[in-house]
């Protein structure tokens, strides 16, 4: 049965099927949410949300990378990473420092951003117990293995 209406292309089920079933994207994009809430729902008593804690983590791994640096290595455009990074700044979570030379000031933890990593990490460590049951030993060891493959550094 297609849809149609008065000047207006019908739509195919086959369509619609090809999308909702096989399309890459919309299938990585539910996986995502699903495994998103699980680490947020872990760190929820924290107050600290899952791509907050992931931020911490590069951040923590970069010590000392610029705005410009951060974005790039999270993937993230220019006005995503700022928004973030001012989240983490207002949380005190992380610091700016002067910049010992050009423009750029580098960006580390702060005291409480450590401490929020390190008391958080049991409940980081639960959750990926969890999504990695949830998508069972081969399908954490593909996920993983097509991440770091595309997302090599």
């Amino acid at each position: 049965m297609t849809t149609k209406s008065p000047n207006k292309p019908a739509l195919q089920p086959d369509l619609i099927d090809e999308v909702t079933q096989h399309c890459l994207l919309t299938r990585t994009r539910s996986i995502s949410r699903v495994v998103t809430s699980i680490y947020d729902q872990a760190l929820r008593s924290y107050d600290v949300n899952s791509s907050q804690f992931s931020m911490l983590v590069l951040i923590a791994k970069m010590n000392g990378g610029s705005r410009a640096e951060i974005g790039r290595a999270n993937h993230l455009e220019r006005s995503t990473s700022t928004r973030n990074l001012q989240l983490l700044l207002d949380q005190g979570w992380i610091e700016e420092l002067e910049s010992t030379y050009g423009r750029s000031r580098p960006i580390v933890l702060s005291d409480a951003g450590r401490r929020l990593l390190v008391t958080a990490m049991p409940a980081w460590r639960a959750a990926q117990q969890t999504a990695k049951r949830l998508l069972g030993k081969e399908g954490a060891a593909a996920l993983l293995s097509i991440a770091n493959r595309l997302l090599a550094d």
